[in-house]
């Protein structure tokens, strides 16, 4: 059984993803436009699309705070990190400026393996879910009765 500073330390970051994600998910309603300057060009209503990502990114985080999502949460926010990724390709190949950062073309290509991190910080959160005391009652059920 893991120890309970390992819990500790797996519900912090919980919530720093979450906040995080939250506060990201709120820029993407309180400067549109930066965020659409990355979707790429082959993909109609960029900044519809800056809404509907940022209506997931909150409600991902959010929904990883409460035990009874918490895992659906994770996957919806793996899926969203993917799904993100060529806007975040885009703004490295053209070098697209987003105001409030640092514009180093060099910083928008680094960005791109911090995605992975991201993706596998969110699995973390699908895994054992019988273990995690903010995990979901519903998967951790469904995983106990799988290991039997």
């Amino acid at each position: 059984m893991p120890s309970i500073d390992r819990f500790n330390r797996k519900e912090i970051l919980r919530g720093v993803l979450a906040v995080s994600i939250i506060i990201v998910g709120i820029t993407h309603f309180t400067h549109p436009d930066q965020y659409a300057r990355i979707v790429p060009p082959q993909l109609p209503a960029p900044v519809a699309l800056v809404y509907i990502s940022g209506v997931f990114e909150i409600l991902g985080g959010i929904g990883l705070l409460i035990p009874l999502v918490s895992v659906a949460a994770a996957w919806g926010l793996i899926l969203l990190f993917i799904a993100v990724f060529p806007a975040n390709i885009n703004q490295a190949i053209h070098s697209i400026p987003i105001d409030g950062i640092p514009h180093h073309p060099i910083l928008y290509w680094v960005r791109l393996p911090f995605q992975a991190v991201l993706i596998a910080w969110a699995w973390w959160y699908t895994r054992r879910p019988a273990e995690q005391p903010g995990a979901s009652f519903v998967a951790s059920k469904i995983e106990s009765q799988l290991n039997r």
